[in-house]
């Protein structure tokens, strides 16, 4: 007779809230200061945040950094889903000669730090003639090697190789066994890896600083102006950084349950 699997006690649902508000508190305390006057120490939001948002609007150009954003992160996350996903696809599925030791260069690349590459990409961007413009944010991360590596590790278990050979059988091209057997599969993955990258690129704060005029910033650039005086305004930066986070949880609201599929399904395949 098998075993009555035990339903969780009362410490493990407790653990559970207990992370739940300790991850929830940054953005309460965020929006509570926001919502205030500067110089308060308030427990509760107050009535400011509209008062401190119009504020953020005044001092530095915050919709055109936050539409240059969200050109940024949108196609930065759609090339590097795609992309990652037909690499994935070669390296795990096809077979050729170099595939080895090629796969060994593209992880092993990302023992290099950012900070190395940034001048010499600085000097290719004002070659292209692309300095100042977001053709210079947006081209050196169309792909990543994370990305290639998590695809291909998600498709070897995710789609068998009986069922690629069935559809080559039936006449598929690889490029329809990619986009009717392959891709449906990894649904999931693709859904964490854009979360992932739709992330990073929105929060990045140096490539963008070094590339971009100034005067035409992505929205982590534009809020760091408003901590730039003598004086910090702690109501008008937190109104800033809550107004920049918004995007980022509407992205994971709309991808949340492909994320935890995909996470559970890795999960249960370790």
């Amino acid at each position: 007779m098998s075993a009555t699997p035990r339903r969780p006690g009362f410490a493990v649902y407790g653990t559970l809230v207990a992370f739940v508000l300790g991850s929830a508190f940054p953005f309460y305390w965020a929006f509570v200061v926001a919502s205030n006057d500067v110089g308060d120490v308030p427990l509760v939001p107050g009535g400011k945040f509209l008062v401190n948002a119009a504020r953020v609007l005044d001092t530095v150009p915050f919709w055109r950094a936050l539409g240059n954003s969200v050109i940024v992160s949108g196609t930065v996350t759609a090339s590097v889903v795609l992309l990652s996903a037909l690499a994935g696809f070669a390296f795990a599925k096809l077979r050729f000669r170099g595939r080895g030791p090629l796969m060994v260069f593209v992880v092993a690349t990302l023992a290099v730090p950012t900070q190395l590459g940034i001048v010499p990409l600085y000097l290719a961007m004002a070659e292209f003639g692309w300095s100042g413009s977001l053709g210079a944010v947006i081209v050196p991360n169309l792909v990543t090697a994370f990305g290639v590596f998590w695809m291909r590790q998600y498709i070897v278990d995710a789609v068998p190789d009986e069922l690629v050979d069935a559809a080559r059988v039936d006449g598929c091209g690889l490029a329809r066994v990619f986009w009717h057997v392959c891709l449906p599969a990894v649904r999931p993955a693709a859904a964490v890896l854009g979360v992932f990258t739709f992330t990073t690129s929105w929060n990045d704060f140096l490539w963008p600083l070094v590339a971009l005029d100034a005067d035409d910033p992505t929205v982590q650039v534009a809020l760091e102006k408003l901590q730039s005086g003598y004086y910090v305004d702690n109501s008008l930066v937190l109104a800033g950084t809550t107004l920049a986070t918004a995007p980022v949880l509407v992205v994971f609201l709309l991808l949340g349950r492909q994320v935890v599929a995909g996470i559970m399904q890795g999960a249960v395949k370790g």
